[in-house]
C-alpha cells in the first residue's frame, strides 16, 4: 500500500513480511524512486523491538523535518496498533504469544468453542476480550472484531490520486 505525503514529493510504502512477522514502512522519495528510511515493526514476538534503518549505500539525503515527523507518526501508529497487546500484563502477553504461535493468529469457527474453553481455564474473565482480540481477532462470543480506530494514512491509487 502506498500513502503520499500532502506535498506529493514523499510517500510511505507499507507491506507485511510473513517470514519476518513484521510490518515494513518505507519512506520513499517519489521522484527518484528511492527509499530513504525503513521502519520495521515486528508484530508477533514481544522480544523483538521496532527499528528504523537507513541504507548506508544510498548516500546523503535531506529530508524535511515535517516529512520525517509525518513518517514517524505513521510508524508510531503502526507500533500502537500492531503491538498494543504486548503492553498487557506479562502473563497475558505470554498466553497471547503462545496462542498466536499455536494457531497462526487464526482459528476456524468449529475450533473456537474448544479453544475458548481452554483459554478460560488460564485467563480471568475480565481479560478474556483482550486476549481473544489479540490472539484471534475475535470477541468472546466468537464473532470477529471490527476496526475500532480510523486509518491515519490515506491510500493512493496507481495514478497517485487519493483512493
Amino acid at each position: 500500500m502506498v500513502f503520499r505525503h500532502p506535498d506529493g514529493d514523499y510517500a510511505i510504502t507499507a507491506m507485511y513480511s510473513v517470514p519476518d512477522d513484521a510490518w515494513y514502512l518505507e519512506l520513499d522519495l517519489v521522484a527518484g524512486q528511492r527509499t530513504l528510511v525503513t521502519a520495521i515493526v515486528p508484530d508477533e514476538d514481544p522480544a523483538r523491538e521496532p527499528t528504523v534503518c537507513f541504507d548506508p549505500q544510498a548516500g546523503h539525503a535531506d529530508v524535511p523535518y515535517e516529512v520525517m515527523r509525518w513518517f514517524m507518526h505513521q510508524v508510531d501508529e503502526e507500533i500502537r496498533t500492531s503491538r498494543a497487546w504486548m503492553r498487557l500484563r506479562p502473563e497475558l502477553v505470554e498466553i497471547i504469544h503462545r496462542l498466536r504461535q499455536e494457531h497462526m493468529g487464526v482459528i476456524d469457527d468449529d475450533d473456537f468453542p474448544r479453544v475458548l474453553a481452554d483459554v478460560r481455564t488460564t485467563v480471568p474473565e475480565e481479560d478474556l476480550p483482550d486476549v481473544l482480540e489479540a490472539a484471534f481477532g475475535r470477541n468472546p462470543d466468537g464473532t470477529t472484531m471490527t476496526m475500532d480506530h480510523p486509518q491515519t494514512l490515506q491510500p493512493v491509487d496507481g495514478r497517485g490520486d487519493r483512493a
